[in-house]
């Protein structure tokens, strides 16, 4: 796939109101004290990973770069505005000009990180660059905490294809989000249709339990399958009696029956019965597909099973139970005057919701063997044996977006960036983030 293949919808809607009411009332007070056009640098990060986690996976970044593109206030975003008499008239005409004309950095979509990994950087004038603070948190938390479980379930389950189905279990328009970010995690397909048209990922799916009820057989739900779409096929085996089940596959589809899917019950003792049952019908190289509420942890557990794919749903579109990465956007530097140099500011209150100000760089030192053994952060110089680890990424330069790239450039590089990391960070166990951050 090349950037040319991305397929986004002709009409894309605007994105301005997907945003709290906070951020258009903060706007009105800057313009009336005069600081609207100070000259802003706000960060995202988050203070903590998840509980247990050892890296993050950074996701949405693409995602980030549409909504950017069109936060537009057109006349009927603004109409809203006024009949509910959300912000005043001067805010109204000035909000009809918007445009994003600042910059952004980041890291690269797929690329890890750690506590305080400055994973966006986004430099404009206050008023421009405040209004887009919810629209990149709803994006970079969710996909980032999707793209993270799939990631942890793409270690467990090593060389086997996994298939995103989590659709059903999650919000119609979330779920085309979580299937993009399950790709970028090691995912290899869908079963979502929105996200293979508009992202170019696989799909995949043939049937579902109630095909086979509606037959007046399993035969009959079988032999009209197969009919259908091929002895290439993937029949579901549970409805009934499972043994049954595979010896009627067999026999409708023949030896080169595609694979079998498993979506109840006992999995690992299922699996070793049913690949015995297919070799002695001499379909060995029918494949086992297992489904069934599936997390990283079970994935594992069926390491030693002969299995050949999973599905899974549930756990995958809610973070396997980390539905958000907790990443704040939070103003770190800014200007007393138009042309005045940059001066941090920081959030100073109490109970661990400090900030530390300051236009940041990062930095992955490694060690001899090329392995990442630290996330530096840092507000001065870099030192020049990091200048060539930089992280941050040029995304946005004056409001146009000049670094768009094809879905599985991310997907290859959080494979590499998940390989540079020391072996302890593919562990399911809890534990500390696998690499410390510094701070110079």
């Amino acid at each position: 796939m090349n950037a040319a293949d991305l397929r986004l919808p002709v009409d894309v809607p605007s994105t301005a109101l997907f945003t709290d009411r906070y951020e258009l009332t903060m706007l009105q007070g800057a313009l009336r004290s005069g600081t609207a056009d100070r000259r802003s640098v706000f960060e995202v990060f988050t203070r903590r990973l998840p509980e247990g986690r050892r890296y993050g996976v950074v996701a949405g970044t693409g995602r980030v770069l549409d909504a950017v593109e069109n936060f537009r206030f057109d006349s009927g975003v603004l109409d809203f505005l006024a009949e509910q008499r959300i912000v005043d008239e001067p805010t109204l005409a000035w909000l009809a000009d918007y445009r994003f004309r600042g910059d952004i950095w980041g890291y690269p979509e797929g690329e890890v990180y750690f506590p305080g990994s400055p994973v966006l950087r986004v430099e404009g004038t206050f008023a421009e660059a405040v209004l887009l603070e919810t629209v990149i948190l709803s994006i970079l938390n969710h996909d980032s905490a999707v793209a993270a479980a799939a990631s942890r379930m793409a270690v467990a389950a090593g060389d086997r294809p996994m298939i995103e189905m989590g659709a059903r279990r999650t919000h119609e328009l979330a779920a085309v989000a979580a299937a993009r970010a399950a790709y970028v995690g090691g995912f290899s397909s869908t079963s979502d249709l929105a996200a293979g048209f508009r992202y170019s990922i696989p799909t995949v799916g043939t049937s579902a339990h109630a095909f086979t009820l509606v037959h007046d057989s399993e035969r009959d739900a079988f032999t009209a399958q197969v009919d259908s779409l091929g002895s290439g096929t993937t029949l579901l085996v549970d409805t009934y009696d499972v043994t049954e089940a595979v010896r009627l596959a067999v026999e409708v589809a023949g030896t080169d029956l595609g694979a079998v899917r498993i979506d109840s019950g006992d999995l690992l003792l299922l699996a070793h019965r049913v690949r015995q049952q297919l070799d002695d019908l001499g379909a060995k190289d029918t494949r086992i597909v297992v489904t069934s509420d599936l997390d990283e942890y079970a994935i594992a557990s069926l390491a030693a099973a002969p299995v050949d794919a999973y599905g899974v749903g549930t756990q995958l579109v809610t973070g396997s139970g980390h539905p958000t990465c907790s990443m704040v956007y939070k103003l770190v530097a800014r200007a007393d005057e138009p042309g005045a140099p940059l001066r941090p500011v920081a959030k100073k209150s109490m109970g661990g919701k400090t900030s530390l100000g300051g236009r940041k760089w990062a930095a992955r030192r490694t060690d001899a063997s090329g392995v990442a053994e630290a996330e530096v952060v840092g507000t001065g110089e870099i030192p020049a044996e990091l200048a060539d680890r930089q992280l941050l990424v040029e995304l946005v330069r004056g409001g146009e977006v000049v670094a768009r790239e094809p879905l599985d450039a991310a997907r290859e590089r959080h494979a590499a960036a998940r390989g540079g990391l020391p072996m302890s960070a593919t562990q399911l166990s809890r534990g500390e983030p696998v690499l410390p951050t510094e701070y110079l």
